[in-house]
């Protein structure tokens, strides 16, 4: 049962997400503001994802009171934007309490999944969030009229992400459920950022080099001559992939996790790299997107899993991979992009490569440095 409920959550949740990225940037626009006003607000909410951790780390790390009280938050802060919509101020607080709220709860469910659902069966269960992501923006891409309707449906998909949530946090505290799981708590070193700072710095330039593909990918390859609506296939390919790649994954996951995070790290450098030496190529731009399977879906699954063995502080871990990965480097990756477009657009996706690179030797770097650490 608590599968079921996770899949719902992850559903939801990144159903949420959906509304959040893809169509809230052009209502707010709708709304008058302009691409200043609107990069703030949306800087807002990674910003915390980043800085929550260390918040967490001084004061006893997440538990199942905060995790209920950022769902609540959560649903709050969504209905909110409706009132607040003709303030900026008052939107950028509530992005900033919606960030922190969404930068909680999903490390915790991810958590409590790796805890009882064994990792070569989290992509089964994960992969419930991408069909969420891409089923919403289908959907809304057809339906969608008015600001109002698009934060209807922002509100409802945070009541739904809620109410799943909520539920898995009452599952997990459930004594006859914890007697019948392994107790995984204890496992791992203690939580330490500097003792594998090669892994952490190798996970921020990662997100770092997808800047450009988050926020200037239908940009760049309408520039090159492919239609807008050829580029919304695209994007619809690569999630069709990673959903693919989420539900086969299980048996990859068996293998060392640390290989697979290096390959995927390099494949994204490669696929990043492809995109800039055939910039008009369309059967190219498609090998790019099903890439993504790897960059994104295989990446994700194995470092979470990586970090959930790694660490004792679980919760804690993945708080600070959420923030320092998509959080500060999705960030940094952003306004890097920008002004990277800005200044040279046609080489935008090789520096791209080059960052996407660098991660992959800080990999390389942190592997070799965990074998020293177990010759101990």
């Amino acid at each position: 049962m608590i599968a079921l409920f996770i899949c719902i959550f992850y559903f939801f949740y990144f159903a949420l997400v959906a509304i959040y990225i893809v169509f809230l940037p052009k209502m707010f626009s709708i709304s008058g503001y302009d691409a200043s006003h609107i990069g703030a607000l949306f800087a807002a909410a990674p910003a915390m994802r980043f800085i929550l951790p260390f918040i967490f780390r001084q004061f006893g790390g997440l538990n199942h009171t905060l995790f209920n009280l950022a769902l609540v938050v959560l649903f709050t802060s969504s209905a909110l934007f409706i009132p607040a919509l003709q303030n900026f101020y008052a939107l950028f607080a509530l992005n900033l309490v919606y960030g922190a709220a969404m930068g909680m709860i999903l490390p915790y469910v991810d958590t409590i999944a790796l805890h009882y659902i064994e990792k070569e069966r989290y992509g089964k269960v994960r992969l419930w969030g991408s069909i969420g992501f891409m089923l919403m923006a289908l959907w809304l891409g057809k339906v969608l009229q008015t600001v109002e309707q698009s934060l209807l449906y922002f509100t409802l998909a945070a009541l739904a992400t809620m109410l799943s949530g909520w539920y898995i946090g009452r599952y997990e505290n459930s004594s006859s459920m914890a007697a019948k799981s392994p107790q995984k708590s204890g496992e791992g070193e203690s939580f330490s950022i500097s003792r594998y700072w090669a892994f952490w710095l190798a996970a921020f330039l990662l997100q770092v080099s997808f800047g450009a593909f988050y926020n200037f990918f239908t940009m760049y390859e309408t520039a090159h001559g492919i239609s807008l609506e050829m580029s919304s296939w695209l994007w619809s390919f690569g999630v069709i992939c990673e959903i693919v790649m989420l539900y086969f994954q299980g048996p990859l996951l068996r293998r060392n996790l640390l290989s697979i995070i290096e390959f995927a790290t390099f494949a994204t450098a490669l696929r990043w790299f492809a995109l800039w030496y055939y910039p008009d190529s369309l059967p190219v731009a498609f090998l790019s997107q099903s890439l993504h399977a790897v960059s994104f879906a295989l990446y994700y699954s194995a470092a979470i899993s990586y970090i959930y063995g790694l660490y004792r502080e679980k919760k804690l871990a993945q708080q600070f991979f959420l923030g320092i990965s998509f959080g500060l480097g999705g960030s940094v990756g952003a306004l890097s992009a920008g002004w990277f477009y800005e200044v040279d657009a046609k080489n935008l996706f090789l520096y791209q490569s080059l960052i996407a690179l660098m991660a992959w030797y800080m990999m390389r770097v942190h592997s070799e440095r965990r074998r020293e650490y177990e010759s101990i």
